[in-house]
């Protein structure tokens, strides 16, 4: 496996932690575009990978039964290393590869191809690649498409996280305006020790509870009225 900097290793599970996205169920929107890549480049096998610390965690898959496998032996860490499609005509020829357990056994990988997901920010997270069990080639055509398929996969991603962050605004705003109209009602206080009673029936100081259903934060000090007394409290003479 090629060495990655720890600071970009951290840089792409930053990025993986603000898409949301290991370990979620299979989606079609991406499942369709694993498809069109086995389509296009015409192989039995293709997925969309992704990298966390330890391991290439399948997205999307086709051809193929794992989810998962050790990062030590994905073929998808050289790729990411580059911005162009990474190509292995024939793995037993390749000494990066011939003794890959994935090479050696199931599936019996012999030829990959696989093009960089990158962010927009230039973060490669993993590929989207196709896979054959006997040893070829892509035409330039070809590895445009499976580019240009690495760009859509980015860009359901981004909706993904969009649309995520958007219904949480949302959240955040009913439970502001729920809020509000709370404190716009008529609120239970005692007429002793004007602590309020929430909806839980707990009896809460006014601050306390203003502060957990609202923006509002409170200052203290003494009014006019009361100062005299504090004084007098404190053992202060009020001429003092």
């Amino acid at each position: 496996m090629p060495s990655s900097s720890h600071e970009h290793v951290a840089q792409r599970l930053a990025a993986l932690s603000r898409y949301h996205i290991l370990d979620t169920p299979p989606e079609q929107d991406f499942d369709d575009l694993t498809f069109l890549a086995a389509f296009i480049c015409d192989t039995p096998m293709a997925t969309i990978t992704l990298l966390d610390a330890k391991r290439q965690w399948f997205k999307s898959k086709m051809g193929l039964t794992s989810t998962e496998t050790p990062i030590e032996h994905a073929f998808c860490t050289h790729s990411i290393e580059q911005r162009a499609v990474f190509t292995v005509e024939d793995a037993t020829h390749d000494e990066r590869f011939s003794s890959n357990p994935l090479v050696t056994g199931d599936p019996h990988i012999r030829f990959y191809a696989g093009a960089p997901l990158v962010t927009d920010d230039g973060v490669p997270l993993g590929t989207i690649c196709v896979i054959d069990r006997i040893p070829r080639s892509l035409s330039p055509q070809q590895q445009q498409a499976l580019t240009a398929l690495g760009r859509q996969v980015i860009r359901q991603m981004e909706q993904r996280r969009t649309s995520r962050e958007l219904n949480n605004t949302l959240l955040e705003k009913e439970q502001a305006l729920r809020d509000v109209r709370r404190l716009q009602g008529l609120l239970p206080i005692c007429a002793y020790c004007n602590r309020i009673r929430d909806d839980r029936n707990y009896w809460t100081e006014i601050a306390e509870y203003f502060a957990l259903h609202s923006e509002m934060r409170f200052t203290h000090g003494i009014c006019p009225t009361c100062y005299p007394r504090a004084r007098e409290d404190m053992g202060l003479s009020p001429e003092e």
